[in-house]
């Protein structure tokens, strides 16, 4: 059972920068992918970015050149640096981790969510 922690939501104004950062307890034994997804009031979740065990990154159009995905193996963590941030850019954002095996089915592990505002 991994449980991920996540870190780093908060208050910013259009156009300012956020940092978030999820810790995995455990690096899984199998392929798998780490990322972001984002719900905001009254949508669905929604990809935000992630990031594959070799190293694939995969952005949703809307974040594409200002969100950077990247992780950080030796600690089990993966992060999401937003810049140029908009409005619509407010919502929870959830860590995922994907886990991918050859013969059960794949698995889906959540963070409990952190908030991000946006303020215009």
């Amino acid at each position: 059972q991994v449980q991920l922690v996540e870190s780093g939501g908060g208050v910013v104004q259009a156009g300012g920068s956020l940092r978030l950062s999820c810790r995995a307890s455990e690096r899984p034994t199998s392929t798998y992918t780490m990322g972001w997804y984002r719900q905001a009031l009254g949508k669905q979740r929604e990809l935000a970015a992630t990031i594959s065990s070799d190293g694939h990154l995969n952005y949703a159009d809307s974040v594409e050149g200002r969100f950077t995905v990247s992780r950080d193996n030796a600690k089990n963590t993966v992060y999401l640096q937003m810049a140029s941030l908009k409005p619509e850019d407010t919502a929870v954002y959830y860590c995922n981790v994907h886990i991918t095996y050859l013969i059960e089915s794949d698995q889906d592990y959540w963070g409990q969510g952190t908030q991000v505002t946006v303020s215009s």
